[in-house]
C-alpha cells in the first residue's frame, strides 16, 4: 500500500459515496487506474464495504450504554457459545473481545430505559456462561465512528 492508496482510504472514509470519477480528482489519478485501485483494495480487505452513518438519537434510539460481561468459563465452547448468541440481539451494536476482566465489552442501543431494562432482563442476563453484567449509562458520545489515522 502506497501514498496514493492511502490518499483513497482516507478520501472515501470522509465519503464513501464519491464517484470514482470525483475520487480519481481528489487523488490525482486519471479515471481507471484509480477504479483498479479501488477494486484492489475492496479484494484485499482493506475496504470491507460501504454504509449509510445513521443517527440513532432520530431514529428513537436515545439510550446507549455499555455492558460488560464475565464468562462462567473461557474454553473455546462457552467463548463460541456466548459470541453466537450476540448476533441474535440487533441492540448489541458492537461487541469486543478484551484481554483480562471483564471478557467483553457490548455497545447497546435501546429507546429509553424501561426497552434497555426489558432487553438486559429477557436477553443479556440469559446470554450463555454468563457469570456476572455490570452496565453503565452512555451520558454523551464524544467521538464515534472517527475515521482510522493513515
Amino acid at each position: 500500500m502506497d501514498r496514493i492508496d492511502r490518499r483513497i482510504l482516507a478520501e472515501l472514509q470522509k465519503d464513501g459515496r464519491l464517484t470514482v470519477t470525483e475520487l480519481a480528482e481528489r487523488v490525482g489519478l486519471s479515471l481507471s487506474p484509480c477504479h483498479r485501485r479501488v477494486r484492489t483494495l475492496e479484494e484485499s480487505g482493506a475496504i470491507q464495504g460501504y454504509r449509510a452513518q445513521l443517527d440513532p438519537v432520530t431514529l428513537g434510539l436515545n439510550f446507549s450504554a455499555v455492558v460488560f460481561a464475565t464468562l462462567r468459563e473461557g474454553d473455546r465452547n462457552a467463548v463460541a457459545a456466548f459470541e453466537a448468541a450476540l448476533i441474535d440481539i440487533p441492540q448489541i451494536v458492537e461487541a469486543q473481545r478484551l484481554f483480562g476482566e471483564p471478557d467483553y465489552l457490548l455497545h447497546v442501543v435501546a429507546r429509553d430505559l424501561p426497552a434497555f431494562q426489558k432487553l438486559y432482563d429477557d436477553s443479556l442476563s440469559g446470554l450463555p456462561n454468563v457469570q456476572r453484567l455490570t452496565s453503565t449509562l452512555v451520558m454523551k458520545c464524544v467521538i464515534q465512528d472517527r475515521a482510522l489515522p493513515l
